[in-house]
């Protein structure tokens, strides 16, 4: 077993955003260089909130890789594949289910959560109610020891805990109970101030031109307290100046503070300020991205291939499931 494996997937659900740069595939960058890494295309798991919804998911694969690439996840040091090429996913999803108590799965606090945010949807399927089961699968299928998550994560990861002791104390010792690897990554808000997200229509886009990141950095909301340009402003109400936590320096960041505060900058020039930065930071993705379009099958070559090196770990984890549970 290796003691240093770790799996994370990602749904293709649409374009990648700020949130899922800084979110997710900045820590891949520094893990995949201390770490064996699985990193995956969760199609499957897509279709428990979009299985009448499917046409965009294959599409969205090519783009989300994509910008794995760009960004750096490197397939000669990390696996990448489509969670759906691997058939073992499924089938211990499968063995799995026969023995997760419904209990276990009805607690999971995402649950109704989920339900009541997605409520045009119907979410009152047997895939849904079961991804917690999927996702155990995914995990525990490359015997990972370790799986990156934030804190409102580990609830999902202590219900993949769970499955893998029971089926060690009804079968054998097969599987280790995979560790939470805490991450923190810096808050960023979408141009309304909620939680950035494509479905809430205020996301700043990986794959859109540098002229459309800087207009919808001008359209953020600002300190809404803030009337005339003469008013001292308030940093702390300002969705704006989130971008500055994350893309200024401390002393910029101190600067336009104290300047604010005191009405000495306004909220047009602060968000060019925070909009020119961003566009920086952005620059060196982009461009490696523009580059690797030039070879449209790159990213299926990645994935065949990746998922030719998954299926082999799969296919001898399923076998040691086999001999476990004698079927």
């Amino acid at each position: 077993m290796n003691n240093r494996r770790i799996v994370s997937g990602m749904r293709p659900t649409g374009k990648l955003h700020l949130g899922h740069f800084h979110g997710v595939l900045a820590n891949w960058l520094e893990l995949q260089s201390k770490y064996e890494c699985f990193f995956f295309a969760a199609d499957w798991h897509s279709l428990t909130t979009e299985y009448n919804n499917t046409d965009g998911i294959r599409e969205s694969i090519s783009d989300m890789v994509l910008d794995w690439i760009a960004f750096g996840i490197d397939p000669r040091k990390s696996v990448i594949f489509c969670q759906s090429t691997v058939h073992q996913h499924a089938e211990l999803n499968l063995i799995l289910s026969m023995i997760t108590p419904v209990s276990w799965l009805e607690r999971n606090p995402t649950y109704k959560e989920m339900q009541d945010n997605l409520a045009a949807k119907d979410l009152s399927t047997f895939g849904f109610l079961g991804y917690p089961v999927l996702m155990a699968a995914d995990i525990i299928l490359y015997k990972a020891t370790r799986v990156p998550v934030g804190h409102d994560q580990l609830p999902h990861l202590e219900i993949t805990r769970e499955i893998a002791r029971r089926f060690n104390y009804l079968y054998g010792e097969v599987f280790p109970e995979p560790e939470a690897l805490l991450t923190e990554t810096p808050k960023v808000l979408g141009l309304d101030g909620r939680k950035m997200s494509k479905s809430y229509g205020n996301a700043i886009f990986l794959s859109e031109t540098a002229d459309e990141t800087r207009k919808k950095v001008m359209s953020m909301v600002t300190d809404t307290q803030r009337v005339r340009r003469s008013d001292p402003g308030d940093p702390d109400r300002c969705v704006a100046y989130s971008l500055n936590n994350v893309y200024l320096s401390e002393q910029q960041k101190e600067e336009i503070n104290v300047a604010c505060r005191g009405a000495q900058i306004g909220c047009v020039d602060c968000k060019k300020i925070q909009a020119e930065a961003l566009v920086t930071a952005l620059e060196p993705f982009r461009c490696r991205r523009a580059e690797l379009t030039a070879n449209p099958s790159m990213v299926d070559d990645i994935l065949a291939d990746g998922s030719r090196r998954a299926a082999i770990q799969a296919s001898e984890t399923m076998k040691h499931v086999r001999e476990a549970i004698k079927v």
